[in-house]
């Protein structure tokens, strides 16, 4: 029968497709533009130079402003609370740990300026930078470093990332509350040196010390202010830059840390974050001049953008997975495991990424993403079988799960799926709704939630059936991904629970042979996706547009960034006019269009 309906000329997969094709029209159709020219702004930068590896100071504008969009108001600004790509962005200019990143995502020396590891990997010891201080003058120490551990991990302070530092000595008990703070393996043994002690080698180890989880704390301001230490006036950091201002819902500003250690290499004096989550309003106001760098782009805008705005586009590889979790504690999808996967079946990854994200990003049916380092080479993520299937066979099996769930055509699923504000969100959950009720009948009700409101839903599992989800590699390795949906995990949002998954974890993280330590991800993650908690969609890419005057700006898979690294060269602005074809044309009404303006 398969094949009958395969060559039919109205088969289901035909049908599926004629009806996706229809949605993606209607999703595409605000992107379009007439036949009228399009006013683009031209921007004319000089060549950089560089003189005693600076920029040479003759090419760079007087004010160094830099103005970023960055998506979603980030919930909070305490290290240690903190989730979030918006969060983290933040983070990274306000704290430094002890290891940081170069322009190209490698490791290189920060907060400690020099380490030794011991021969079986266990042992690190940091050498803290003398000259170090805090953003109010006084000396960034070993202890603050260990107190930003121990804070992290103390379950009084509520962090959801104490999975993430679970190679260090004790530190899951301690975040657990069976041993005290005093026990975790990590000590100041002078004013500048930090031991830490390890359970087990940990390969990514150094990587993980510039996350946020690792960041030192200013433990008198901590002591003072509580839960306000994370607001302007309050907050002491020991990054390149201060918090100078946070207004909810407009802009976030940062100033220069003048007692940064390296404060004599800093170029930008002030960024400027912008919480915009609606992609289109980027977009305009980037185009307006407002923002120098935006923190993503339209989907269904990106034909325009590449014709008008190519010169401008980045899109570049990005080390995270674009999924949808199942809430696994309650009906419908607690114990019903032939439903998660049927859903999963049922969404046309192929089609979602070349029709509604557009951009290069790729179909996902593992939960790591490709591009991962493992050991000496690359980790291969582990696909499920049907991934491979024709999708007329995937849709078949899709369709007899869905019987087996308990639901059919005529007696449907109604669910809900839920997702943060994002124009590109709700594109994709608009998608995955119309395939799921083309092929099995499925009744979707669409949620959208604002950042903090939708991360709160998430964690208390009352209100959440499906939910939006993405993950970002803390570290490139596979456990940033697999230990994701470990049982004790503070972001394991759909309640996966499966003791022998959490029993590989553990054997993973004892593991000191490279290639036996990537078998046992393997099947870990083989384990984890026979159980379907989690439905991927697509590997992340990085699209954005950033300003031809921003130097400075390197790209990694991990997509961290320093302002301290940036510049701002000077230039000169012109308006052109553009046809349906990109090419340059008249003004179509005044004469003064084409002036140049000096900034």
């Amino acid at each position: 029968m398969t094949n009958t309906q395969a060559n039919h000329p109205f088969s289901t997969s035909r049908r599926l497709a004629l009806a996706t094709s229809a949605l993606i029209f209607f999703l595409n159709a605000c992107s379009r533009h007439d036949d009228q020219p399009v006013s683009v702004e031209r921007i004319v930068v000089p060549e950089v130079r560089y003189v005693d590896g600076r920029p040479d100071p003759t090419i760079l504008t007087e004010k160094q402003i830099l103005r970023k969009g960055n998506g979603s108001q980030p919930q909070t600004l305490d290290p240690h609370k903190a989730e979030g790509v918006p969060s983290s962005n933040i983070l990274r200019d306000l704290f430094e740990g002890l290891t940081g990143e170069d322009r190209n995502g490698n490791v290189i020396p920060a907060g400690a300026e020099s380490w030794e590891i011991s021969d079986d990997g266990l042992h690190y010891t940091f050498h803290i930078r003398r000259h170090a201080r805090w953003s109010d003058g006084s000396p960034v120490t070993a202890a603050d470093f260990e107190y930003g551990f121990k804070r992290s991990l103390d379950p009084a302070t509520g962090s959801k990332y104490t999975k993430i530092l679970s190679p260090i000595k004790n530190a899951e008990a301690v975040a657990a509350g069976t041993l005290p703070l005093d026990a975790l393996g990590v000590k100041a043994t002078g004013e500048h040196t930090l031991e830490i002690e390890l359970q087990t080698p940990a390969p990514y180890f150094l990587g993980l010390l510039n996350h946020s989880s690792t960041y030192p704390m200013h433990r008198a301001s901590v002591e003072k202010w509580g839960d306000a230490v994370a607001k302007p006036g309050h907050l002491v950091s020991n990054g390149a830059y201060v918090l100078d201002e946070m207004v909810v819902q407009s802009h976030i500003k940062l100033v220069r840390n003048r007692h940064y250690w390296d404060n004599a290499n800093t170029i930008i004096d002030e960024v400027w974050y912008y919480p915009i989550e609606d992609q289109s309003s980027e977009l305009k106001r980037y185009r307006a001049g407002e923002i120098d760098y935006t923190h993503e782009v339209p989907n269904n805008q990106f034909k325009w953008i590449k014709k008008y705005l190519g010169d401008e586009l980045v899109v570049n590889p990005w080390l995270g997975i674009y999924y949808y979790g199942f809430n696994l504690t309650k009906p419908p999808f607690k114990d019903n495991l032939p439903l998660r996967q049927a859903l999963s079946m049922a969404v046309d990854r192929k089609i979602l990424t070349e029709k509604v994200t557009q951009f290069g990003e790729q179909p996902a049916y593992a939960f790591v993403p490709p591009g991962v380092s493992a050991g000496s080479g690359l980790y291969t993520p582990q696909a499920p079988e049907w991934a491979s299937w024709p999708r007329e066979k995937q849709l078949a099996e899709a369709r007899r799960l869905y019987e087996q769930a308990g639901y059919s055509k005529t007696n449907p699923l109604t669910v809900e799926l839920r997702y943060n504000t994002s124009e590109n969100h709700k594109k994709i959950a608009i998608a995955v709704a119309a395939m799921w009720k083309q092929a099995l009948g499925v009744k979707t009700r669409l949620v959208n939630e604002e950042w903090k409101v939708f991360l709160s839903n998430r964690k208390q599992k009352q209100l959440t059936q499906v939910f939006r989800a993405g993950w970002i590699s803390d570290y490139n390795d596979p456990m940033s991904f697999l230990e994701l949906l470990h049982s004790q995990h503070g972001i394991n949002d759909s309640g996966y629970n499966n003791p022998h998954y959490d029993a590989l974890l553990a054997r993973i993280a004892a593991e000191p042979d490279a290639e036996k330590r990537r078998q046992l991800m393997e099947q870990a993650e083989r384990l984890m996706l026979a159980d379907q908690p989690a439905t991927p969609l697509y590997s992340y890419v990085v699209k954005r547009l950033i300003k031809p005057y921003v130097g400075g700006v390197g790209h990694n898979i991990m997509d961290h960034h320093y302002s301290k690294d940036w510049f701002i060269l000077k230039h000169k602005r012109k308006t052109v006019w553009l046809d349906s074809q990109g090419r340059e044309v008249p003004a179509p009404d005044a004469a003064d269009h084409n002036k140049s303006e000096n900034h």
